[in-house]
Parts: C-alpha cells; structure tokens; sequence
C-alpha cells in the first residue's frame, strides 16, 4: 500500500466502555483530520475486576477487529487492558503501531511538592507489571496512595458524572489521601477525566489533577509522522484551524442507543454507532 493511501486509513482506539473517549478527544484536538475508530467493549466492562488472561484475550479479538477495518495504528485507550496486553499485542502483531495508556506516575514524582500523590487506578492497572515498572523506576522517593474506587467506572458508564453516589465514591477514595498531605492526583482509568470536576471540586485548587490523555495524543502523532502516516490535513501550523475534521465511526457490544445517548456530552461531538457481537472470541459486526 502507497504511503499516501495508508496516510488516509483511520486510528483505532478501543475501551471497555466510554472512558476511552477521554483519549479520542484529546486525539481529536490534536489530530482533528485523522479518521477516527473507536470500539467500546461494553458487553464485558468493567475490564477492571476481570482476570488478566481474560482481558487480553479482548484485547487480541478487537484489535483483530479494528485491523480489518483498516486501522493504521491501534490506541488502547484502556489502562486496564494497556496493563494486562500491550506487551502481548506488541508480540502477536508486530507490524502494527500501538499506543497504550501508562499511568502518570513520572510527572506526578517529578513535580509533587509535599511527596505524596494520590492514584486512582482500577485494580488490574494496580496488579500490574506495567504499573510496578513505572513505580520502580521513577518514584522511589514518593509515597504513593492508591485506591480503586470501586463502583465509580458504573457510575460514569451511566453517565452519573456528578451525582450523590460518584461524589460519594470520590470522597471516601479522596478525603483521607488529603489527610495524608497529597498534592496530586494521577488518573489511572480512563473514565476518570469525566469527573476531573467533581474531584477538582473536592480536593481543591491546590491538588494538581493529571489527565494522561493529551500525552497520550502527542505520542500517536509522533508516531504517525515518523512512519510517514499523518493524514496529510493534520499537518497544520499553529493557530490554523482546519477546513474540516476526520470522519468518527463508532463500534459498541452493548447497547447502541444509549452508547450514542452519551456521545455528545462525554465528546461534545456524535457519529453513527454500530452494534457488534463476540462470537467464538472474535468481534463481529451485527
């Protein structure tokens, strides 16, 4: 395939439900003339809870999927499967560009002031190696407070974003970590910069909230241009809005109406929504 050709193919990203979407928008702001691709798993979400054999054999089956719809480089939008299967689809597909979520735990060691962070992470990103390499390797030096908030990845799948039960939830994961003396908060699933609000609202103009997503984007787009597949309307100068945004497809195997229901106000932006199926380990269209 001529470079030109692959240059217009679109980006894959998948989740087990809409938290991903945090990536594509940020993807969306930096690349907004990439044709897009997302496929939320939400037969199966939580992926947090789930073992991680289990998840990865997800992973394997939709990025298969996105593959065969002519994703030039798959984002797993996804800290959960990013912990349990990035380095596996490196192995089982090694032609193909992937970007995966990873905790950011480096620039939350870096910057703290007090040495103590917070990080909100599902319990598979926790039990991780990826999340222990991280750890290791750049925050020796800081105390790290960990909590999963169980429930909450619901409560934004229903699109709850502030209500009693989420703030409830935040709170309980939240207030004793500022007790501690936490001066950030690391999002370690990618449903949470839905509620950065309600959690900024909770801990303060002083904690400092990090959202990975945009580094996330960033390194997709380093990606793309170094293997000389940036869509050629995404090279744009700075300040130059462009004449229009790539097409977005959405994929969801649960329910397609109410997936679509949330676009517009986790995304602030809609495209058609078609329904899938798992059948013998492989994601299928209806």
């Amino acid at each position: 395939m001529l470079d030109q050709e692959r240059s217009l193919q679109p980006i894959g990203v998948f989740d087990s439900g809409v938290g991903g979407l945090s990536v594509l928008r940020a993807i969306r702001q930096q690349l907004p003339q990439e044709q897009m691709l997302y496929l939320a798993d939400q037969e199966h979400v939580p992926y947090g809870p789930r073992p991680l054999e289990e998840v990865r054999a997800f992973a394997e089956g939709i990025t298969r999927f996105l593959l065969a719809q002519g994703s030039k480089l798959i984002v797993v939008a996804c800290n959960t499967a990013s912990a349990a299967a990035l380095h596996d689809l490196r192995h089982a597909f090694p032609a193909v560009l992937f970007v995966g979520m990873e905790p950011a735990v480096k620039p939350a060691a870096e910057n703290t002031r007090t040495g103590v962070v917070g990080v909100l992470a599902t319990p598979a990103t926790f039990q991780g190696a990826l999340y222990a390499s991280v750890v290791e390797r750049f925050a020796n030096n800081t105390i790290l407070l960990q909590h999963t908030c169980p429930g909450l990845v619901k409560q934004i799948e229903a699109g709850n974003l502030d209500a009693p039960e989420t703030r409830t939830i935040l709170r309980d994961a939240l207030l004793p970590m500022l007790d501690k003396g936490i001066d950030t908060v690391v999002l370690g699933c990618t449903h949470y910069p839905f509620v950065i609000p309600l959690i900024q609202e909770i801990v303060g103009s002083e904690v400092r909230v990090i959202d990975p997503a945009p580094a996330v984007a960033r390194q997709v787009g380093r990606l793309l241009e170094a293997d000389g597949m940036l869509n050629p309307g995404a090279r744009l100068r700075p300040g130059v809005q462009p004449e229009g945004s790539g097409r977005l497809l959405f994929f969801t195997s649960g329910e397609s109406k109410e997936f679509a229901r949330l676009l517009p106000r986790l995304l602030g932006e809609s495209g058609p929504v078609k329904p899938v199926r798992w059948q013998d380990g492989e994601v299928a269209l209806e």
